[in-house]
C-alpha cells in the first residue's frame, strides 16, 4: 500500500496541474471520471476464479479488537482508577484482594468497562463505573 500511496503522491499533483485543476471538487471529478477508469483499464485484471474471496473472521470478537485497554495497579482500597472513575474489584472466590497487582481495564465502544487479571474477568461496570451483577463474576 505504501508503494501505491507514494506513486499516487508523485503522479497525481503534476497530472492535476497539467489538467488545470485548482479546486478539490474539480480534482474529485477528474479522479472519478478520468484517472480511475484509465488506471483500472491499464492495471486491472480479471480475477483468477469467479465469486467472492471474502472470508468471515471467526477469531476474537469485534468488541475485543475495538476496545481501549490499559494496565492499572490496584490500590490499597482494591480499586483501580480509569479516566476519573474508581472501579472497585469485588472479592473473588479464588483471591480475596488484588492490592498492588497489575490488572488490565478494557473500555468498550459502548462505554462498558471490564477489569481482567490475565484471561480472568474480575468485574464488569457500566459506562458510569457502576458494578454490573457481581454475583455472576466467579462463574464467568
Amino acid at each position: 500500500m505504501e508503494r501505491v500511496f507514494g506513486t499516487l503522491q508523485q503522479r497525481l499533483p503534476p497530472m492535476l496541474r497539467r489538467a488545470g485543476i485548482l479546486t478539490a471538487d474539480a480534482a474529485n471529478g477528474y479522479l472519478r471520471d478520468t484517472y480511475i477508469p484509465e488506471h483500472n483499464a491499464r492495471f486491472g485484471k480479471e480475477a483468477a476464479e469467479p465469486g467472492s474471496a471474502f472470508v468471515a473472521y471467526t477469531g476474537v470478537a469485534l468488541d475485543e479488537m475495538l476496545c481501549v485497554q490499559g494496565d492499572r495497579v490496584v490500590g490499597r482500597d482494591n480499586c483501580v482508577s480509569w479516566l476519573g472513575r474508581s472501579l472497585q474489584i469485588p472479592e473473588q472466590t479464588h483471591r480475596r484482594h488484588y492490592v498492588k497487582a497489575t490488572v488490565c481495564v478494557h473500555e468498550y465502544p459502548d462505554g462498558r468497562l471490564v477489569v481482567f487479571d490475565g484471561p480472568r474477568r474480575l468485574a464488569r461496570y457500566d459506562a458510569n463505573g457502576e458494578l454490573i451483577d457481581a454475583s455472576t463474576l466467579s462463574a464467568a
